[in-house]
């Protein structure tokens, strides 16, 4: 398994708006087309009105790599340039868990 948490903090709340429907429309498309990603769960911020976690789970490093490579994965990426002050991203190594066995 393999996976990441991503804090993202919007420049206002027009672009935490532009934002929000940017990963709605991108996450159809993972649902869609991705069986290797396992989690892929966007949140708000109790408090914190500008950021978001993604937290990310994927089968094993090639289904991460898979997904990077996508059109929308690659459409978001590109499109979150302008909305956002900064990313912060943790790599995560498991280490043990509830359903988290192959």
């Amino acid at each position: 398994m393999f996976g990441l948490m991503v804090r993202f903090t919007c420049k206002d709340e027009a672009t935490a708006e532009a934002f929000d429907q940017l990963v709605g429309e991108t996450i159809e498309k993972i649902r869609e087309n991705e069986p290797g990603t396992l989690v892929y769960a966007s949140h708000r911020v109790d408090g914190q009105p500008l950021q978001r976690i993604f937290y990310e789970l994927y089968r094993d490093r090639a289904a991460f790599d898979t997904h990077e490579e996508q059109e929308h994965t690659r459409r978001f990426l590109s499109a979150r340039e302008e909305l956002l002050s900064s990313v912060e991203v943790d790599w995560l190594t498991l280490q043990t868990g509830k359903g988290t066995a192959g």
